[in-house]
């Protein structure tokens, strides 16, 4: 408990009697919100470990459409610390990135629409709250490179500007900013195109290297900063750009760790490709059910390589799924959330629990609709059939 990340303790509102007292801190076992998986792999007759931890902040900490944009403290919300670590022959290699919502005070409260407009806030000091994101970001991580993947038109756009005009503002030569239109790249199927985002951070890349200690324990190399990609949810696009970027620089590890060749390359390597592939849609899929109630979109992709139109059904199946829960579930997540993490404060001469909320007829009608008609829409097209 003493030196666990209190960003990353969803429990310490529970622990906090417990932590008062340094005798039986031993008893007090923090509970982390993400996603963890460890594989013993095999590259060239050559064993290493991998491994793959997403850490959910708690801070800022809701679902999907209730909780946006950031906090008069900075805090963003879905915050995610995403580290991937090699393990080889006693040296350890890691690379770390962030993702979270865009840092200005933005709202998208769900209203039966599909996809709700987003509303900037237009009295609030959004730079105060902007600098005390970056600030606490650069401390703890140092430089940091944003990737904006959102739509660079539509409703999403006025996020974009606004966005690209806080960095512009900040001036600060510890933050870079890089817009991606990742729809717009990528229609039609063309998913190969995000290579070009890719190669244009590449050198970035480089420079801000990664993490490397030697069997004797001497640091080798460090990293000097980190990634923070951003989407809408930060969910589905953030996840396979991070998977991307997470591959290039596992390659320069492996290399540098003797465990690939001079001109190897993991693509190459189908026995691991699966396993990464695989553990970097896991890790989407976790990430999205603990924000958004569902597994991620397009992790057709990150587990094969290629966009399919059996992805593309999978991906409106989960949309459907999400535009239900959003509207009619959400928000007792939303307070459940609240109750666990100490956030709302029950009042112990409340007769009855504020969870308890009487539910009439309204709450359930559009459900049903909603279920009968897609019924008989499967009717009809088997009776076609």
């Amino acid at each position: 408990l003493e030196r666990a990340d209190q960003r990353f303790v969803w429990n310490g509102h529970l622990l906090r009697e417990l932590s008062a007292q340094p005798e039986v801190h031993r008893f007090a076992l923090p509970v982390l919100h993400g996603f963890i998986t460890m594989h013993s792999c095999s590259i060239n007759g050559k064993y290493f470990d991998w491994i793959l931890i997403s850490r959910r902040s708690c801070f800022r900490a809701g679902v999907r459409y209730y909780v946006r944009g950031i906090d008069s403290e900075g805090h963003a919300a879905n915050f995610v610390e995403t580290e991937q670590i090699v393990h080889y022959n006693g040296s350890r290699a890691s690379f770390v990135q962030t993702r979270g919502s865009i840092p200005v005070f933005w709202s998208q409260r769900p209203n039966l629409k599909y996809k709700p407009r987003p509303l900037i806030n237009k009295v609030a000091n959004h730079m105060d709250g902007f600098q005390r994101h970056f600030d606490s970001q650069v401390i703890i991580y140092g430089k940091q490179v944003i990737i904006n993947l959102v739509n660079q038109k539509g409703s999403e756009k006025p996020l974009e500007q606004a966005f690209a005009t806080m960095v512009s503002s900040l001036g600060s030569g510890m933050i870079r900013y890089v817009a991606f239109d990742f729809h717009k790249e990528c229609k039609n199927m063309r998913w190969d195109r995000l290579s070009i985002l890719v190669d244009q951070v590449a050198e970035i890349q480089d420079e801000l290297s990664y993490f490397l200690v030697d069997a004797a324990g001497m640091v080798v190399t460090s990293q000097e900063g980190v990634f923070r990609s951003n989407c809408m949810d930060c969910l589905d696009r953030t996840n396979v750009i991070q998977s991307l970027l997470a591959r290039r620089s596992l390659q320069a590890q492996l290399q540098r760790l003797g465990v690939l060749h001079v001109g190897q390359k993991l693509e190459e390597q189908n026995e691991f490709e699966k396993i990464y592939k695989n553990a970097w849609a896991d890790n989407a899929n976790a990430c999205a059910k603990q924000y958004a109630g569902t597994g991620a979109l397009k992790t057709d992709f990150t587990r094969t390589g290629k966009r399919t139109q059996l992805g593309l059904l999978m991906d409106g199946w989960n949309s459907l799924i999400r535009y239900y829960k959003n509207n009619f579930s959400d928000g007792f997540r939303q307070d459940s959330i609240d109750l666990f993490l100490g956030n709302y404060s029950v009042d112990e001469l409340e007769s009855h629990s504020p969870l308890s909320v009487p539910r009439d007829l309204k709450f359930l009608a559009l459900p049903i609709i909603m279920v009968v008609a897609f019924s008989m829409c499967i009717i009809c097209l088997l009776m076609a059939g």
